[in-house]
This record gives C-alpha cells, sequence and structure tokens, in this order.
C-alpha cells in the first residue's frame, strides 16, 4: 500500500493525478509511458494544455472582479 502523506493538500493533489490518470488511459488507451510521440510533439501538447489553463484562469479572474 502506497504511503500516504501526512499533508492533506498532498494527498489530494495524488488522489487528483490518480483520477487524471485513470481518464487519460480510458480516453486514449494507453498511459505517459508511450513512446510514439517525438519530444515537439510532447511540448505542442504541453503548450496546449498551458494555453487551456491561461483562458481558464482568464475566467475566473472575470467572474471575481465581477464581470460575468
Amino acid at each position: 500500500m502506497p504511503e500516504v502523506s501526512k499533508d492533506s493538500i498532498v494527498e489530494e493533489v495524488r488522489e487528483l493525478l490518480l483520477s487524471r490518470s485513470k481518464v487519460g488511459i480510458k480516453k486514449y488507451n494507453t498511459t505517459l509511458d508511450r513512446e510514439d510521440l517525438t519530444e515537439l510533439e510532447w511540448r505542442q501538447h504541453h503548450q496546449e494544455e498551458l494555453l487551456d489553463a491561461i483562458l481558464y484562469n482568464a475566467k475566473i479572474i472575470r467572474i471575481i472582479k465581477g464581470n460575468e
């Protein structure tokens, strides 16, 4: 059994990571251990994810400011 952290935030993030992994495996039928992508393709995926995060953050800022 994996060691449980005394830090509740670490445990929460760990659970999120495990859940996200399960979603990815179900959706793509593979893990991040896959070797069919080039370094450039991995970097493009990473860039797309970061851009999504920026968009989500911009939306949250609008909500907090009361613009939505």
